[in-house]
């Protein structure tokens, strides 16, 4: 029978580009879909853009746009990226959108009615110096429970732990470096205990892996807390209905950005939303890393319980990716952008290789470089394309192009390649590629074995016939094998499908043999990794910095040096990029201009003796450093709320410190 299916994968933040780390989970999906569609299951695959929250206002800011203007724009970048490595989306959409907003007051209003929301009045953090409160992602400290340092507010990713910021030991703020105050605001909170029995036999019925049962019993037995749904303006979100300064909390609208990008899609393909998502036709698939899954678990269901909306069937958790051995790095150039891989290699080698690591569990998986390079080479390229290369070009280039009949040896051949579609078809569903990718690998060994044992090459000179026997053989096992791949290789595939001259193949015709029929002309598969190629992109990845400059020995310093500091008077100084908005001559100063500096969230004015150097027309729009900690200084012309940097002896000869290229205002100079 056949199944109907919606899945989803984790949408990803609209504050930076996509990189390896986030590909697994994608290509994992995509790979999962691919399957469920060759297998003649309806399947659609929905995914979009998280926009929402605080990063996404703070960069808008610091880039001088709107934050609409920044999420469309990574809108296009992630497309791109996911497009170039064949994941395909039956809509990729934006939770800042009106479907997002609809579902999320329907949802609100729903656990409202039925008492799942409360107000309380809470302690929460504030950053004196930037004038704004802040998200748990904005504060940093040791964890409560293991005493790891440098963990964020809201979880450890040490111990695992979730907690309040106001548990959070010694923290301080990210954005100033400075320990947060805490004042007191009113907040909506999602009463999650409420559901904990609905959850616990959510759980029984299998909406998780049985490998991350022991953390959701470990999740039960601390005890299920109240959620905080609700955000301070300013901050970039949905309103909460009949507040003027409160927000929906982005990770309330996130996971309904599954439901919007489902409901945008039925909207345009004039099918019912209510009756796809709701009504119980679709099994609902959610793909996503094991560091969210507290709130999909947990959050998510329940708030679909507390609105009477049907929840999803099942949560699919995968681990993390590390590369040879590691966290990926930036200085080891392992922090691997996708847009930068895409410049570098074939999609196809990173599809292939996740898929042999990735076994349906929540364990971690590796990249290893090294096994990368051979992996691909010895399996894509020695064994797959190696025995289409080998027997195609003989077939047209000797016998015409056409297949014969298969003989016994032949279907001995083909037999056992087709007994392994039960086995194969298995580990797809079950999310174990690794043993799905073996299995096709073992079978691609005995092919080859078959080649050697038979040589066309050679049977060609003195049996033309027999040669083309077993050419059909060989082809018929291409034709299979590409099948089993397909899901992984759909490029691969597609070209497999041109030289065979046969339509797009699906599971189904894994039993079907090719007798008789006239292949295409060879076409080339896929390419060699060279290692040159891949140490390219790491070297790419890896930051660049500038070579010193040596100073020449007959240099003189203009003026002595001032004397010592400590590192900790030097820790005080804050200095920071600011856009010089306007400019402006003092009168009754002729050295002095008045300067009003945008740091991103905020502005300062600054009178700067810099007006025998610069015309203040010549300064809008600059980028310069400012020291933003400055105690503030009334001068007679008016007050002055810090300082420009400049180097020089003073007069005509003053010259402003500006940072380079790209960057923005209000980040911090080290």
């Amino acid at each position: 029978m056949m199944r109907k299916l919606l899945v989803t994968s984790a949408l990803p933040y609209a504050n930076g580009p996509i990189h390896i780390g986030h590909l697994v989970e994608y290509l994992q999906t995509d790979i999962w879909v691919r399957f469920q569609k060759l297998m003649g299951n309806q399947c659609h695959y929905f995914c979009a853009d998280d926009t929402h929250g605080t990063p996404v206002m703070i960069r808008a800011r610091n880039e001088g746009i709107t934050p609409e203007t920044l999420i469309r724009r990574v809108h296009a970048e992630h497309y791109r990226d996911f497009t170039g490595f064949a994941i395909e989306f039956d809509n990729y959409y934006s939770t800042h959108s009106e479907e997002n907003r609809q579902l999320s007051e329907r949802i609100y209003q729903g656990a409202l009615a039925n008492g799942s929301i409360v107000k309380k009045a809470i302690q929460q953090a504030y950053d004196e110096q930037e004038k704004m409160w802040l998200p748990d992602r904005y504060i940093k400290g040791t964890c409560p429970r293991c005493k790891a340092e440098e963990q964020y507010g809201d979880s450890c990713d040490a111990c695992g732990a979730h907690y309040q910021t106001t548990e959070l030991i010694n923290p301080v703020s990210t954005i100033s470096g400075r320990p947060p105050v805490m004042k007191e605001s009113t907040h909506y909170f999602f009463r999650l205990g409420q559901f904990e029995s609905a959850l616990k036999k959510l759980f029984a019925d299998g909406y998780v892996q049985a490998s991350v049962q022991n953390k959701l019993d470990e999740w039960f037995s601390e005890g299920l807390r109240d959620w905080d749904i609700s955000r301070d303006g300013p901050y970039f979100g949905f309103k909460i209905p009949g507040e003027e300064n409160k927000y929906f909390y982005v990770w309330l609208d996130a996971p309904i950005g599954y439901m919007a990008s489902c409901k945008n899609y039925c909207d345009r393909k004039g099918l019912d939303f209510e009756r796809v998502w709701n009504g119980g036709e679709y099994e609902i698939c959610h793909f996503i890393g094991k560091d969210i899954m507290y709130f999909h678990a947990l959050f998510w269901p329940a708030l679909l319980f507390s609105a009477n909306l049907r929840t999803p069937n099942k949560l699919f958790v995968h681990g993390f990716l590390t590369v040879n051995g590691q966290k990926m790095s930036k200085s080891k150039g392992t922090f691997i952008m996708a847009e930068t891989y895409l410049k570098h290699l074939d999609p196809q080698y990173l599809r292939y290789y996740y898929a042999s690591k990735l076994s349906g569990d929540v364990s971690d998986i590796d990249l290893n470089v090294e096994d990368f390079v051979n992996r691909v080479n010895a399996d894509l390229v020695g064994k797959l394309a190696n025995l289409a290369s080998r027997s195609g070009p003989m077939l047209t280039d000797k016998l015409g192009g056409k297949l014969g009949a298969l003989d016994k040896n032949g279907w001995t051949l083909l037999n056992e390649l087709t007994a392994a579609k039960t086995e194969i078809t298995a580990a797809y569903k079950s999310l174990n590629y690794a043993a799905a990718i073996r299995k096709i690998m073992a079978l691609a060994d005995v092919c080859n074995k078959y080649v050697e044992d038979n040589q066309p090459w050679s049977a060609i000179k003195t049996s033309p016939e027999g040669a083309r026997t077993a050419l059909t053989a060989i082809l018929n096992a291409v034709k299979v094998l590409t099948v089993y791949l397909k899901p992984v290789l759909p490029a691969f595939a597609e070209k497999i499908e041109r030289f065979l001259a046969v339509g797009p193949l699906t599971f189904a015709d894994v039993e079907t043999a090719m007798e008789h029929h006239t292949i295409g002309k060879f076409i080339r598969l896929i390419e060699r990794i060279e290692k040159e190629k891949v140490d390219a992109m790491i070297e790419e990845t890896k930051p660049q910095t500038a070579v010193p400059t040596q100073p020449q020995p007959e240099a003189q310093l203009d003026e002595p040096l001032a004397p010592e500091c400590t590192i900790e008077d030097f820790m005080k100084v804050d200095l920071r990029v600011a856009r010089i908005s306007k400019a402006a001559p003092v009168a009754g100063a002729d050295k002095l201009l008045a300067l009003e500096l945008d740091l991103g969230a905020l502005k300062k004015n600054v009178f700067a003796g810099i007006a025998k150097a610069y015309k203040p027309e010549d300064l809008v729009g600059r980028l310069v450093v400012c020291v933003a900690n400055l105690k503030p200084r009334q001068m007679k012309f008016g007050l002055s709320e810090g300082m420009v940097c400049a180097s020089g002896p003073g007069g005509a000869d003053v010259f402003l410190l500006s940072p380079d290229s790209g960057a923005k205002p209000g980040q911090r100079v080290h």
